[in-house]
């Protein structure tokens, strides 16, 4: 449930070269990804969307040990829910990076366009999907989300988007 290391160093460069400043994460687990953007930066600030109390208990213990605690902002609810509320709040990101609930990433992605800057960058990981988006045979529920997912991307006309295959796959939108 944890993205690769390939997938780390990405991330973490793309924020150091595109000076990124205000992160938000949704889906964070345990806070690799999290981790690896917070040690790019040293004024920037993080937010980070979960649902679950455990796993963010083990990533707010990685973030103090790494000395990256006071960057990072976790947030435990329905990713939905407090997205409407950073919405609300007139909240804006450099980055979103969205790694959760395959189900929700079409409705991720729409909030997700209404919390980032023109210019500003949409990752979503989990893509190719261990290769089986290419299969067309292959009808399985969560193979079917993700290939509708991107097709839905694909046809987007309010980003500029790219697969890039590095890891599980990584979507990389710039909102025009």
């Amino acid at each position: 449930m944890q993205i690769s290391i390939s997938q780390c160093h990405f991330l973490h460069l793309i924020v150091k070269i595109s000076n990124i400043k205000k992160i938000l994460e949704i889906g964070t687990f345990t806070g690799y990804s999290a981790l690896s953007m917070a040690l790019a930066f040293d004024d920037g600030f993080i937010t980070c969307l979960d649902k679950n109390e455990k796993t963010t208990e083990v990533a707010s213990n990685f973030f103090k040990k790494a000395k990256v605690d006071k960057k990072i902002n976790l947030i435990v609810g329905k990713a939905t829910e407090s997205l409407t509320n950073l919405i609300n709040e007139n909240k804006i990101f450099d980055l979103i990076f969205i790694d959760a609930d395959k189900e929700n990433y079409i409705n991720y992605y729409e909030q997700a366009l209404d919390l980032i800057e023109k210019n500003g960058l949409i990752i979503v990981d989990n893509v190719l999907w261990h290769g089986e988006v290419a299969d067309i045979n292959n009808q399985e529920k969560l193979t079917t989300i993700i290939r509708e997912f991107n097709s839905y991307i694909n046809k987007d006309k309010r980003t500029e988007n790219l697969i890039i295959p590095v890891g599980d796959g990584l979507t990389v939108c710039r909102k025009l």
